[in-house]
């Protein structure tokens, strides 16, 4: 490498990480509802909110508009892409599908008992553990409850249902970042996750395929509440900086418990 070269690359690797910070900052607030649905802002107000030049903040933004999180209108800003509950229930139905397929041939002679084995001792060590081992922080959690899935789907030995999936899974983030911020969700979905692991075990899949299917569509059905909960809250608290006595905020919905 010459010495011109080094100067450039690390430039390139300085953008780069700009552009990373940029595209975290602008997620979470998306993900915390700080940006609502539907907000509309313009490149420049980013730029100097972040104290940077507008090319990491466009970078981020085509990012995050991969994500399906914001759309840019020609000459007209940016916008939070609204969160359309009919679509988000599509997305859950297809994710129903390809893990219900999934668990049903981890529990197959197709798959390899060394694959189903080396499955679950690795979730199984993060979610077979014992209650108080088990970690308080909802998003942490949301992190781990994604990787298990895509875990789930990736050891079916399908490459193109794994593809598909891990972009499912990019689509349904902020819903599930939902679920683990603002519902109460993390012991239920320990117990959850270890049922599903020990009916894969047992190459069980008549119990997989149920566990898998009640988990989602629970899951589906308590998020769409939180969603809607937590928009009217945010914008109830932007109207008014506190609420007036005898108007509380509604109850955060808790999800119900499946397993004793």
């Amino acid at each position: 490498m010459t010495s011109s070269q080094a100067p450039a690359d690390l430039a390139t690797r300085r953008a780069g990480k700009l552009t990373d910070t940029v595209y975290a900052s602008l997620r979470d607030d998306i993900y915390a509802f700080r940006l609502l649905p539907g907000d509309r802002f313009a490149e420049n107000d980013v730029a100097e909110r972040l104290q940077v030049s507008r090319t990491p903040v466009r970078e981020a933004l085509m990012r995050l508009q991969s994500e399906g999180l914001v759309r840019g209108h020609f000459r007209n800003g940016w916008e939070v892409v609204p969160i359309d509950l009919a679509r988000f229930a599509s997305l859950y139905e297809l994710r129903e599908m390809l893990e219900l397929h999934a668990v049903r041939k981890l529990c197959s002679p197709r798959i390899a008992p060394a694959v189903r084995q080396q499955l679950v001792a690795e979730q199984g060590a993060i979610w077979q553990c014992a209650p108080s081992d088990r970690l308080p922080d909802g998003l942490a959690v949301a992190a781990l409850d994604e990787a298990f899935h895509c875990a789930l789907v990736q050891a079916a030995g399908n490459p193109e249902a794994d593809t598909v999936y891990r972009q499912l899974a990019n689509q349904l983030r902020i819903m599930r970042r939902l679920d683990f911020a603002y519902g109460d969700c993390i012991d239920d979905t320990y117990a959850e996750h270890r049922a599903i692991l020990d009916a894969i075990a047992r190459s069980d899949a008549e119990q997989a395929g149920e566990l898998i299917a009640r988990h989602i569509e629970d899951s589906h059905t308590v998020v769409e509440r939180l969603t809607i909960a937590r928009l009217e809250q945010v914008r109830a608290e932007s109207v008014q900086a506190a609420p007036a006595p005898g108007n509380a905020p509604a109850a955060t919905p808790t999800r119900r418990k499946r397993f004793g």
